[in-house]
């Protein structure tokens, strides 16, 4: 099976990084394409096939993945369109804001649109850590289990409607970035702790490794999790309640309602 990546931009590239690290796809079985050369040289070193042309890289690959960003996408695929193969050809559309109707609007091709995936990952994927939201349009089952497949290899992924794709986007795409915040909150309070910074990042990175590992091996509630760890009059507990003092859980909670407007 073949894959080519339109766009080597942030989400694109790392799309490519978690791709190239995949059991699925063999360097040579990879296409990226992008204007800039420049964005193109490391790929091109791993092993991978490079290409300014979008529709050189839309000629004969299995899979066809525009990475680009939204208000690009028509454009991509009017250019594409007439070198798709709407019979054995499948399109990824990473693109956060453009709609299923618009996409069908772009390859419409007489009545005919082949199968296509409105996909929202995060950057994780490049880790191979991404949580992934995927809405199939025109794809058989088995079509489903093949791009769903690739995802859950580069993190986990999840079947949805495009209603979700908003709540998804702010709660996983966005999410990574809130999250990185606590983290970035958290190592400066370890610095006024008394701690070298690089110390405090060490530090705080596997305490929040760890508690994503205790949820999952466990599957825990959080409050139950909490509870452990929580004794009676202890600092944990003191700690906890002078953040919601300063409305930590509301802030998150507001944080993404705004990223879903």
């Amino acid at each position: 099976m073949k894959i080519a990546v339109i766009g080597a931009g942030a989400m694109g590239g790392s799309f490519v990084e978690g791709l190239l690290k995949s059991e699925t796809f063999k360097p040579s079985d990879i296409t990226v394409a992008d204007p800039t050369e420049a964005k193109l040289e490391k790929y091109a070193q791993l092993g991978a096939s490079v290409t300014t042309s979008n529709t050189a890289a839309a000629d004969g690959p299995d899979i066809v993945s525009i990475v680009v960003k939204p208000w690009i996408v028509g454009s991509v695929l009017t250019e594409i369109k007439d070198i798709l193969d709407y019979q054995s050809q499948m399109l990824i559309i990473v693109a956060a804001g453009v709609s299923v109707e618009q996409i069908k609007g772009w390859l419409d091709k007489k009545g005919k649109v082949l199968p296509f995936f409105l996909v929202i990952p995060n950057i994780a994927i490049a880790q191979k850590a991404s949580t992934t939201f995927i809405v199939p349009t025109g794809a058989t089952e088995a079509q489903t289990k093949t791009i769903k497949g690739i995802f859950d290899e580069l993190g986990i992924s999840f079947i949805t409607e495009e209603r979700q794709l908003g709540a998804g986007t702010t709660l996983a795409s966005c999410g990574i970035a809130y999250a990185m915040r606590f983290i970035r909150a958290s190592i400066e309070g370890g610095v006024e702790l008394g701690f070298k910074a690089d110390m405090a990042q060490e530090i705080v990175q596997q305490t929040v490794k760890g508690a994503v590992e205790v949820l999952q091996a466990s599957r825990l509630h959080p409050e139950a999790a909490i509870d452990l760890v929580t004794t009676p009059g202890g600092v944990t507990i003191k700690g906890l309640n002078e953040m919601e003092h300063a409305g930590f859980t509301s802030a998150v909670i507001r944080g993404l309602k705004a990223g879903l407007q």
